[in-house]
């Protein structure tokens, strides 16, 4: 059996898991990171039992108290000793791309951490019991707050799915059934027993658990190149040049994440109250069934059926074809044994008829529009923006302005993006566009920090100086590129360089702005 499974892990080695981390060791890349976090967090926010779990009120940033913030920051030594108290089999070592992504979880993503601690009270005690089952670290469960946000139906851009992010040919493998009416990399159970033995199968691979994450992220392929590249070296730190871009941010990432859940408090964040109930229990059905049938009957709301069973598709179990599982809150199982002749009859010549069951090719309930009733501002792209940054000074989701604008990957300077806000702050938000980068932040209570590689510095706002810190596989040519009308020669006379080939990673150079 064993042999089996080398086998199906050979046959996947190239097959990718979804990352969402930073490309060097110093610097988060906002494009990385906003674009596939964000994504599964913006999803997150649209499922019932959250948006029931949120106000609008409670979404706003938390107010300065005097020269002091709500929003504390401690020295490295207190994360290093904190960290060391986590009991783990993981080494969780600290170094300032972990700082970074801490302070993604507790200052940049506060709101959206305080859902996920919500959710953590329902998900990670399944996750630790599945996971003492295989004889697994219970810490492992932190690997789906990065994977997905802890939302069953995060959707990667290239179609991992789940809370565990698997792809459609590795969650064959492990069993979890795909197709058009069920798909088990939604069901947080089901994932989650094939999560632990595809991390199981890792393990005996690696004998490492850092390894063991990171192959989890590219593959048993990508760690297995890296190891070869690096002379057989198999500490993840020796092979972190080795790995994809993005794996390098997935450890460090992972640390941050079981920081922030075990130390939110210190942090003056609180789990959020999830609507879904903690007393549930699992009936398993053997003919189809459809969820609306089980709503109507025992008056239970069709959303809180569709959150507590993500993996019907459809809204239909098809349990003509084998046995499925129904959940639902504990206190109806009794009144559902009761009438199950009854919710099976009920409307079932409509739910089964076959122009309802057509499935049309979506990959997402999410849908975005363009608002109605809001007003419609512009904003030009400066210098140092990213995407990231013009959705949290409209506090509009980095989702919804990628497609209100069409944005696939980067921006650029000078291009126009349009923002949809409410109209009674039209006025206030009209003003961002013509604020300095250091204004912007201030108006969502940040200071101006290291930001896309772009340093800020004590100096004044209309500065005719920037400063860009060099990243590893940078050159002078690549850095002139990133700076419309710069020329190489500038830079290298700027700074005194006479090597073009003499520059390295955290260096930072002087850029003059163009107008």
């Amino acid at each position: 059996m064993r042999i089996l499974l080398y086998i199906l892990l050979l046959a996947f080695l190239a097959l990718p898991f979804e990352v969402y981390g930073q490309r060097d060791s110093t610097v988060i890349d906002e494009e990385v990171w906003d674009a596939g976090f964000d994504r599964n967090l913006d999803s997150l926010m649209q499922l019932w039992y959250v948006r029931d779990a949120i106000t609008p009120d409670s979404m706003k940033l938390p107010v300065t108290l005097g020269n002091d913030t709500i929003i504390p920051e401690y020295p490295d030594s207190v994360y290093i000793e904190r960290l060391s108290r986590i009991p783990s089999l993981l080494p969780l070592t600290y170094n300032n791309t972990v700082r970074n992504y801490i302070h993604v979880y507790t200052k940049k993503r506060r709101d959206r951490l305080e859902v996920m601690l919500g959710l953590a009270d329902y998900y990670f005690p399944v996750f630790e019991e599945i996971f003492d089952f295989y004889g697994l670290p219970p810490e492992l469960k932190y690997l789906a707050v990065i994977e997905s946000a802890l939302n069953p139906r995060a959707v990667s851009r290239v179609g991992a799915t789940g809370m565990w992010q698997f792809m459609f040919g590795t969650a064959k493998a492990y069993g979890l059934t795909v197709n058009s009416t069920v798909d088990e990399r939604r069901d947080p159970v089901k994932s989650t027993h094939a999560a632990a033995r595809y991390l199981r199968d890792l393990y005996n691979i690696y004998n490492d658990w850092t390894l063991v994450i990171a192959a989890y992220n590219c593959g048993p392929g990508n760690v297995n190149k890296a190891i070869r590249r690096s002379g057989r070296k198999r500490n993840y730190w020796d092979l972190y040049y080795y790995l994809p871009r993005e794996t390098r941010g997935y450890v460090p990432a992972y640390i941050a994440a079981t920081y922030a859940m075990n130390y939110y408090d210190e942090h003056n964040l609180s789990p959020r109250s999830i609507s879904l109930p903690l007393a549930a229990d699992t009936i398993m059905i053997n003919d189809n069934l459809h969820l609306k049938q089980v709503s109507e009957v025992l008056q239970i709301p069709v959303k809180l059926l569709r959150d507590m069973n993500p993996q019907y598709k459809r809204d239909i179990i098809p349990g003509k074809s084998r046995s499925f599982s129904l959940k639902i809150p504990v206190n109806h199982t009794l009144d559902f044994i009761s009438l199950q002749d009854s919710i099976f009859a009920f409307k079932d010549s409509i739910y089964f008829n076959p122009a309802n069951t057509i499935i049309n090719p979506t990959r997402s309930r999410y849908v975005h529009q363009i608002p109605t009733g809001r007003t419609k501002l512009y904003y030009t792209v400066k210098s140092g923006d990213t995407p990231g940054h013009i959705s949290e000074w409209y506090h509009v989701g980095l989702s919804d302005l990628r497609y209100w604008n069409g944005i696939r990957n980067m921006i650029r300077v000078g291009q126009k993006l349009v923002v949809y806000v409410q109209p009674s702050k039209a006025e206030m938000y009209r003003k961002i566009n013509s604020m300095s980068f250091a204004e912007k932040q201030r108006s969502i209570g940040k200071s101006v920090k290291t930001t896309n590689n772009i340093v800020a510095q004590n100096v004044p706002d209309n500065q005719d100086y920037i400063y860009y810190k060099v990243r590893y596989g940078d050159s002078i040519w690549k850095i002139a590129n990133k700076f419309p009308g710069v020329s190489q020669s500038e830079i290298l006379q700027l700074n005194k360089l006479s090597n073009a080939n003499k520059i390295h990673p955290g260096q930072r150079l002087k850029i003059k702005k163009k107008s």
